[in-house]
């Protein structure tokens, strides 16, 4: 078994949306966020970088759906140099146009945790 390389934390929001999903989904879920603890180099099949932000997607595919988690490299300015990586929030992509509000809904929960508003549950 790999060495886990990063420690990852979920907010309530995340943990709240995880929790609606069906087995084969969460499943999914799952295998993408070993493969974020166990590799230094992550496929942008599964992590890409949100362009113009601070924040990362996590990519989890599922037939024609598409999910994307926001994430953020709490202890990097880079994804693949953090050790601890926090997943703020999911959802089901719809169309490009629906980032705007994810990623405002991204920078809300992660204000909360800089404020110390919210307890960390490590995953």
């Amino acid at each position: 078994m790999n060495e886990d390389i990063r420690e990852t934390f979920h907010s309530a929001e995340y943990d709240e949306y995880y929790a609606s999903l069906d087995a084969k989904t969460k499943a999914k879920y799952d295998y993408v966020e070993t493969i974020i603890k166990t590799q230094y180099v992550v496929n942008r099949k599964f992590v890409k970088n949100l362009e113009g932000t601070e924040f990362y997607e996590a990519r989890i595919s599922i037939g024609t759906n598409e999910h994307r988690t926001i994430v953020f490299a709490v202890d990097s300015v880079s994804f693949m140099e953090s050790k601890q990586v926090l997943f703020l929030n999911s959802f089901l992509k719809k169309d490009t146009k629906q980032y705007k509000g994810e990623i405002e809904t991204a920078r809300q929960i992660l204000n909360k945790y800089i404020q110390g508003g919210q307890e960390d549950d490590k995953a």
